[in-house]
């Protein structure tokens, strides 16, 4: 079967990778479609991010759904031919963070398309991938593959939504307009909240967080000046949910958030220096977020409830043997939101 696989930056192949025996407890998946990731795509350019770095050749992916084709011994709940979208985090189950409930954060996770592993997890940018039983999620009828293949950047912000606690009938900020800020947009208009802003400083992607019912989406390299008034009274904004990354977007969201405010910090672009004494003065509460676990599945079945639609997300949709053209046009963000793979056999 084929992959998609990157050797080093810039080097991404389409070429032949192994398959795997099934263990009773395992299934194989017929990959359909494949979404590229903002991780994905720092692999591409960089090698990686932060401190994690290739050090050998990986299939990439990590937002994917497909049709269950066979099944280990042990399986008894899924069945060749579902259709499905394939969580990517196999959390081990044991440690103590997996018994206290917070999978996301279990010290032997096992999450696919990572190179924080020696050696390292495949993803799912292959033909076939053979998972745990557990990480597949059966999806409704009514539900594309692109649309499914959605679920786990969903999922990340409603675990974000989580960490801010209610957010009906609260005002919302939202800093970057990639597919995270898009996807907390609707996430937050799902959660009942009152106003929802967002910024940026491109057009494109402020234009779908309108369709995704934002109230104003200001860019703010343009119209900074729009802001203005939310800054009377020591800030409007309940919530902060900072998307970009950038160190700028969240010092000057601080003035707009009310005292007593939450941030939840979704982007990750480096290290930051922070402006404490704001923070301080005002009371604010800065919380992480930190992938996902149940939330998952509360994606798919959102999504097959019709209650929260991810469609105008999907900007692009290519064959998986155009790889790199695929991800050179997901890196354009005045052209595209999310680019998606097509690995044959229909994407709906």
């Amino acid at each position: 079967m084929r992959g998609i696989v990157i050797h080093a930056p810039k080097d991404l192949r389409v070429e032949e990778v192994a398959s795997s025996g099934l263990a009773p407890e395992e299934v194989r998946v017929k990959v359909a479609a494949g979404g590229i990731c903002g991780s994905d795509l720092h692999y591409y350019h960089h090698g990686g991010f932060g401190t994690v770095r290739l050090r050998e050749p990986m299939a990439l992916g990590h937002e994917f759904a497909g049709v269950v084709s066979e099944i280990g011994g042990a399986v008894s709940h899924l069945v060749p031919g579902m259709r499905v979208s394939v969580n990517p985090g196999l959390p081990c189950g044991i440690c103590r963070y997996c018994v206290e409930g917070r999978q996301n954060q279990c010290l032997d996770m096992r999450f696919m398309g990572s190179a924080m592993r020696s050696p390292h997890v495949q993803g799912g940018f292959r033909e076939i991938v053979t998972v745990h039983h557990s990480q597949p999620v059966p999806i409704a009828d009514t539900l594309s593959m692109g649309e499914a293949a959605m679920a786990e950047p969903l999922a990340v912000c409603l675990h974000a939504a989580r960490q801010a606690g209610p957010l009906l009938g609260k005002n919302v900020l939202i800093t970057g307009a990639g597919p995270i800020g898009a996807l907390s947009v609707l996430v937050a208009r799902f959660a009942g909240s009152a106003r929802i802003v967002v910024t940026d400083v491109a057009d494109a992607p402020l234009a779908i967080a309108r369709r995704t019912g934002a109230n104003q989406a200001i860019n703010v390299a343009r119209d900074a000046e729009m802001l203005e008034p939310y800054r009377a009274d020591k800030g409007f904004f309940d919530v902060l949910f900072e998307a970009s990354g950038n160190q700028a977007a969240l010092a000057d969201a601080l003035h707009l958030l009310r005292p007593s405010g939450i941030i939840v910090q979704l982007g990750l672009g480096g290290e930051m220096t922070l402006p404490i004494n704001t923070i301080v003065a005002k009371e604010l509460q800065l919380r992480g977020t930190f992938r996902f676990h149940s939330e998952f599945a509360q994606a798919v079945d959102l999504m097959g409830q019709g209650l929260i639609d991810v469609k105008p997300l999907i900007t692009a949709t290519l064959p998986f043997t155009e790889a790199r053209d695929a991800f050179e046009l997901a890196s354009d963000r005045s052209q595209s939101m999310k680019v998606q793979l097509d690995f044959g056999g229909g994407l709906h």
